[in-house]
């Protein structure tokens, strides 16, 4: 503040120096001397309010710190008590709380090694339970598979002396063609009825051969009732387990080689059918081979060549089980239809005698309708003219009780509820 005082004072002492008026040096000199003097004084008089400030100051100063320090001191007495106070108190709140913790924790362990003794007791007792049980499980699961075993060992020695027989019997070619027609017959039976198909029919005039089934068409003109459709079960079994062995083996010219010997035998079976048993328009133009497994129908089928040599040079349609129930069923249908389309006439007809049996029926049923009202109107005249006349010619007799009427006339039955009531 002083300082700033007196660069106040320097630059007024300036600003008159610089505006006043020009004189000569000697009143220059005169005016500086002047201003020194005050300049001289105004320090003096800056210089001694600075000393009082400074030693107000200081007094100030002094006295702030006493009484700083007394309060310090009276302060941290108060918080030494306080704090001594506290730490007491603490002690002892400390020791009676850890006096109640181990107390406590004594309990607490007491009463967890009863607690543990009772679990370990509990487990070892379910323990021994469970096992005693698992184990008895064990054994009766055991004892069980074993059983199990011993009865599939014995299946399995059935299933192998089976598998034994079923080669044996597969290995005679007889057998197998009897398998085959066995298939064939039972599909037959299923779908179709006895009158719509035969076994062992002779197709050809003539001919000692004999196809297995044929199935009979409806003919196509009046001259002939039927015309059959032959179907010839066959099953190379033989050239087929060929081919399956090359394809376990995975030899790419066994499998070739055996495709082609299947291909020759299906073409050699197709012959015989288209040979043996076509003979239109006692058959159809056409034949059926069923193969009776789907495994060998399938890598006929693979062979789409095969099966359009067949078709075009043979005449013949190969099937499998779930081919030819397709056929039978189609066929099915059609008898259905024809069967249908044949006996609508007849249908007609039972119509028209069933038209003219409701016409009598309404005749007489009019009939009966004027008679039950022409015996209407007699019951009507009953009850009204000729009651009235016999009320008018009794109205002077004396008319008796339920009772005594039931006395003289028994025959009119005994008295009903309502008239016993009457009567009292």
């Amino acid at each position: 503040m002083d300082g700033l005082i007196i660069c106040l004072l320097v630059v007024i002492i300036a600003l008159q120096v610089f505006f006043r008026p020009r004189k000569d040096h000697s009143d220059i000199a005169g005016e500086l001397k002047r201003l020194l003097d005050e300049m001289q004084r105004s320090f003096e008089r800056i210089e001694k309010n600075f000393r009082e400030d400074f030693r107000l100051n200081r007094e100030e100063g002094r006295i702030v710190a006493r009484d700083n320090r007394e309060e310090l001191t009276r302060s941290m007495n108060e918080f030494r008590d306080a704090f001594d106070r506290g730490i007491t108190s603490f002690n002892t709140l400390q020791r009676e709380k850890f006096a109640n913790l181990d107390e406590q924790q004594r309990q607490l362990v007491a009463n967890t090694e009863k607690r543990l003794e009772e679990i370990r007791l509990t487990v070892d007792e379910k323990l021994q339970k469970t096992l005693n049980d698992r184990i008895g499980q064990s054994f009766r699961l055991v004892t069980e598979q074993l059983e199990s075993v011993q009865k599939g060992l014995g299946e399995m020695q059935t299933l192998a002396q089976d598998v034994g027989g079923l080669k044996r019997v597969l290995s005679n070619v007889k057998t197998r063609g009897n398998i085959g027609e066995i298939q064939l017959s039972m599909l037959l039976e299923q779908i179709l009825a006895p009158e719509q198909y035969e076994a062992n029919v002779h197709t050809r005039k003539g001919s000692d051969a004999v196809v297995e089934f044929a199935v009979k068409l409806p003919g196509r003109d009046d001259v002939r009732e039927f015309v059959y459709l032959p179907i010839d079960a066959k099953f190379p079994k033989d050239v087929y387990e060929q081919l399956l062995d090359a394809y376990d083996h995975a030899d790419t010219q066994a499998i070739e080689a055996a495709g082609k010997l299947l291909e020759t035998t299906i073409k050699k079976m197709a012959k015989d059918i288209s040979d043996k048993y076509l003979a239109p328009p006692a058959t159809t133009d056409f034949g059926i081979m069923f193969l009776p497994f789907e495994g060998i129908y399938a890598e006929v089928v693979r062979r789409s060549s095969l099966l359009e040599e067949l078709q075009r040079n043979y005449k013949v349609v190969v099937t499998g089980p779930t081919t030819l129930a397709a056929i039978l069923n189609s066929l099915q249908m059609g008898f259905r239809t024809l069967a249908i389309q044949k006996h609508s006439g007849e249908v007609w007809t039972i119509l028209g005698a069933v038209k003219k049996e409701f016409e009598k029926v309404g005749g007489m049923l009019e009939k009966a309708q004027k008679n039950l009202q022409t015996a209407s109107g007699q019951i009507e005249e009953v009850l009204g003219t000729r009651t009235r006349v016999i009320q008018r010619k009794l109205k002077d007799v004396d008319t008796l009780s339920d009772r005594e009427a039931r006395a003289i006339l028994p025959e009119i039955g005994p008295l009903t509820d309502e008239e016993n009531e009457n009567g009292l």
